[in-house]
């Protein structure tokens, strides 16, 4: 999104030069966050408790983000809204957990 110039992040602690992207949150946390939605996935419970688990995590992340961009200078929106972030981070957390299932060979939907 960032060579899309889409959203930018004015205030980057690592590779200023090198990476345009926010290094910390691309590289450390999201995926940590992506692991502890798989981790935590409700896989035996109903497809209603699956979808709020969605939910609920991609809320968690877009919330902190929409206060980052109301109250830091950490993340300009250029031409990006909240609720593009949201259709992003479910669509990424849906296939993670997609590969995790794969991968482990268990149903996504049961």
């Amino acid at each position: 999104m960032v060579e899309k110039n889409l959203i930018s992040y004015p205030y980057r602690l690592f590779f200023k030069e090198a990476n345009k992207a926010a290094f910390s949150f691309e590289y450390f946390i999201y995926p940590g966050l992506c692991a502890l939605f798989s981790l935590y996935y409700q896989k035996n419970k109903s497809n209603l408790l699956k979808i709020l688990h969605c939910f609920i995590s991609t809320s968690v992340i877009v919330i902190f983000e929409i206060i980052a961009v109301k109250y830091t200078k950490l993340i300009k929106y250029k031409k990006w809204t909240w609720y593009w972030s949201f259709i992003t981070i479910w669509i990424t957390d849906y296939i993670t957990q997609a590969f995790h299932n794969w991968f482990f060979k268990t149903k996504f939907y049961e």
